[in-house]
């Protein structure tokens, strides 16, 4: 049974994330929106719903260590090993004068998260200094996210259909990705692995699957901006969202390996990331292999 559950779960990944990328192209242009805005906010925030339910769920059972580990995982996860696996199927260059905006908020996050998790808890109060950062993000997104194209070139795409094709690849993407992260999580847990580790991965990975799934499909179908944009966004709102609306339900107490161990991680490959956007004008496929071995040498060290 376990076994049909995952490969139903995988089934669900793929068609969810190929309706979403279509879908989400096609709202881009019916607002005028850029791929990348669309990438940023629907698609990343959207594919992080799984983080949003365990890190809430997780935090008020009290187990903090799954809260905060997924988020810091997912972030280490969408970076590595999503757009690792996107670049490598397909270049992902982007002029860095498209991403600057983006990536200068994630780097705040990262940074702002890391001094809050140095004094060992994540108080009411700096959730809603989380919380108040993605409300700005949102705001700075589409104020400046508008695009000259036209409105034509939708194929045979009204409008209401691309709605539902973004919505419901969302839905069927989270659906793939709880089947699979429910027995991953009992399969380790009866092999006598801790909390945090299962948070910082097998929990994060798979609640990034719909990020991997639709950066994937993305990136098959050339559509680069929404590939980088959705995990952008995803690290964005991981932060910024999850862990900001976490706290203000209720304080999260943090060990100290997060801020000692995870956190350089975390930091590292946001830093990578930008630094490649801006040296490399984006991720060429030999740059997706080498965040693809960071990530194998990253599992092999909190295994």
């Amino acid at each position: 049974m376990t076994y049909l559950l995952f490969v139903v779960g995988l089934v669900a990944l793929f068609f969810g994330g190929e309706y979403l990328v279509r879908g989400a192209s096609a709202v881009a242009r019916h607002f005028r929106l850029s791929p990348m805005v669309i990438g940023l906010t629907i698609v990343g925030f959207g594919t992080s719903a799984p983080e949003l339910l365990v890190s809430v769920q997780a935090a008020l059972a009290g187990q903090p260590a799954i809260a905060i580990g997924n988020v810091l995982g997912s972030n280490i996860a969408n970076i590595l090993l999503i757009l690792g696996t996107s670049a490598t199927i397909a270049a992902l260059l982007i002029p860095a004068r498209q991403l600057w905006r983006d990536l200068a908020f994630m780097l705040a996050a990262t940074g702002a998260i890391w001094v809050m998790l140095l004094d060992g808890t994540v108080t009411r109060a700096e959730g809603g200094i989380l919380f108040a950062g993605l409300i700005v993000f949102l705001a700075t997104a589409f104020l400046t996210g508008k695009t000259e194209e036209e409105e034509a070139d939708l194929g045979d795409i009204p409008q209401w259909k691309a709605w539902g094709m973004t919505l419901g690849g969302l839905v069927v993407l989270v659906i793939g990705a709880r089947l699979l992260v429910d027995s991953a999580t009992e399969i380790a847990r009866a092999y006598g692995i801790s909390e945090a580790v299962i948070g910082l991965t097998i929990v994060a990975v798979g609640t990034s699957l719909p990020e991997l799934a639709t950066s994937v499909i993305a990136a098959i179908r050339k559509q680069t901006e929404i590939a980088v944009g959705n995990v952008v966004g995803s690290n964005i709102f991981n932060i910024f969202g999850i862990l900001g609306l976490t706290a203000l339900i209720t304080p999260i107490p943090a060990d100290p390996r997060f801020a000692a161990i995870d956190m350089p991680w975390v930091a590292g490959t946001a830093i990578g990331l930008t630094i490649l956007a801006f040296v490399l004008g984006g991720l060429p496929r030999i740059a997706g292999i080498l965040l693809l071995a960071a990530y194998g040498g990253y599992v092999f060290l909190m295994g």
